[in-house]
């Protein structure tokens, strides 16, 4: 099993790592804080850093993720040998949540819900997680020290999980850190965002992720420097650019047939194509709407001609030279709120063949709007 990372292990966020490294040496941490971010940005990384300095202060280190007074929270989904009552807890999923941790902190939801085998579900944080995570922190530390509570998207508990859990916060045992891992902090519970201290983790800086690609991934100063400015400060987003056959690859080929087939109100290859993507599963829907509102913003963006506004692949900007002209002042935000009310409605988990479907029909409508 790995070690769990350091500080010096970090990519990129030298003033946050030195900021929290410094509250808990000067023993000003917050009982309860969050740190914030986009994918990719290492909050997790900075987390498990934390946890790991003021932890192996004590005589036991913690080693690949595992130590007696640090405990995981994260979503979890229900398998179906479990029967209808069961709440599922993150200790159900830890041989996998360590598995996961051994190949480093940078990890995804998705990456998340293949480890757990979730197939068409959504992951949630359950009440009988908070009942679990309040008898462990109500008990003495192994140690003797700090007990750590690290949970991940927090914003996936469900709403009597995060009651539950705001008066774990309000009133909390003593020497306990929570530290949240938050993507979409406005998703969570307003009760518990102002009971909290933000962090705000910033995308990594360019630099940064051209530095770790040469050092740990081993490419060249221009292919580095390319990935880097494309993966937007994500370092997942650069690791998957690196892999052949990756998920954006699949999202450009369903972009490019519904781009083609709704210019030519091709009705019968568009209901073909929406009941695909509906076969997909839902977590996969909201990325590959995602990676849509991206498309259209990057189409728009390209008729200016400014290079330095594009943040595309060879294949993407290729397609785009043709196809930009058809993203314009005129439906760029229809494009935009047409992906977004879908990626509301999946979440929402509404019929998805209609959502797709009807998705093909609108944007047969806005390719013709000047």
């Amino acid at each position: 099993m790995h070690r769990l990372m350091d500080f010096d292990d970090i990519i990129g966020q030298h003033e946050m790592a030195q900021r929290l490294m410094r509250l808990a040496d000067e023993d000003r941490l917050p009982h309860a804080m969050m740190l914030c971010g986009p994918d990719g940005a290492g909050k997790m990384a900075l987390a498990i850093a934390l946890a790991t300095h003021i932890l192996n202060k004590g005589t036991f280190k913690v080693r690949g993720g595992k130590h007696p007074d640090l405990h995981f929270s994260f979503p979890t989904v229900k398998l179906k040998k479990w029967n209808a009552e069961y709440k599922p807890v993150s200790d159900d999923f830890i041989e996998q949540w360590y598995a996961m941790l051994a190949d480093g902190p940078y990890f995804s939801l998705a990456q998340w819900m293949e480890a757990m085998k979730a197939e068409n579900q959504q992951a949630i944080i359950t009440v009988g997680e908070a009942n679990e995570l309040i008898k462990r922190l109500t008990m003495k530390s192994n140690q003797g020290g700090w007990k750590i509570s690290i949970i991940w998207l927090p914003e996936r508990m469900n709403a009597e999980c995060a009651n539950k859990m705001l008066k774990l916060i309000e009133e909390p045992p003593a020497q306990t850190l929570f530290i949240m891992v938050c993507r979409e902090p406005e998703k969570l519970l307003e009760t518990i965002r102002s009971r909290v201290q933000r962090f705000d983790v910033k995308p990594i800086a360019p630099d940064d992720l051209r530095q770790a690609l040469t050092e740990r991934r081993m490419l060249n100063e221009d292919d580095a420097k390319r990935i880097a400015r494309l993966a937007g400060g994500n370092w997942l987003a650069a690791l998957e650019e690196l892999e052949a056959g990756n998920e954006n690859l699949l999202f450009f080929d369903y972009f490019v047939t519904l781009m083609r087939k709704a210019y030519m109100r091709d009705v019968k290859d568009l209901k073909r194509w929406s009941e695909n993507v509906a076969a997909l599963g839902r977590e996969e829907q909201k990325r590959l709407l995602t990676y849509f509102m991206r498309m259209a913003r990057e189409a728009f963006m390209y008729n200016f001609g400014n290079p330095e506004l594009s943040y595309m692949t060879r294949d993407e900007e290729t397609f785009c030279k043709k196809f930009a002209r058809f993203v314009n002042e005129g439906n760029i935000l229809g494009f935009q709120e047409l992906y977004q009310t879908a990626l509301r409605d999946i979440g929402q988990n509404a019929n998805a063949r209609m959502v797709f479907f009807d998705i093909t029909m609108k944007v047969a409508v806005l390719l013709h709007t000047t």
